[in-house]
């Protein structure tokens, strides 16, 4: 047994009892962005959330141990994504990673938006044209320091 299996099992579990993540979430007590990346097998998580995470998803105590192990993270199989969806966040950053890194740098300086003091929030936008995604991205800018 390893991360992966009980990443597939709350996976087969969520679809067969039709759960949402973010009902997931309410119950863990976090986001629903967050809480989605941790039923991936991308985040580490307590005691008190890996036992809500068995209850809803009828791991054993074994199974929710690995749940708090801390994962390789990065989840793509392949260097360039072939998931139609996850390939469009792959063109985003190459068409406007230059302009992002560009931009950050001119208002805060040499450094890095961290990915680890960071949030995430997906919302739907009715609009007649078709529905909008929005997706805002938060992480902390991390100046580099000189030495």
């Amino acid at each position: 047994m390893n991360r992966n299996d009980i990443t597939e099992k709350i996976i087969s579990t969520k679809v067969s009892k039709g759960i949402k993540w973010s009902d997931v979430a309410d119950k863990v007590g976090q986001s629903k962005e967050w809480t989605t990346a941790a039923c991936l097998g991308q985040m580490t998580l307590n005691d008190e959330q890996a036992r809500v995470l068995g209850d809803i998803f009828s791991l054993s105590e074994e199974e929710q141990k690995w749940l708090k192990v801390v994962p390789y993270k990065g989840s793509l199989p392949t260097q360039v994504p072939t998931d139609p969806l996850i390939y469009r966040w792959y063109e985003i950053v190459n068409v406007y990673g230059a302009t992002i890194k560009e931009l950050i740098h001119e208002e805060f300086g040499d450094g890095i938006m961290s990915a680890i003091d960071f949030s995430m929030d997906i919302t739907r936008t009715a609009d007649p044209k078709g529905d909008r995604v929005n997706v805002v991205l938060s992480g902390k800018f991390l100046p580099y320091k000189t030495y």
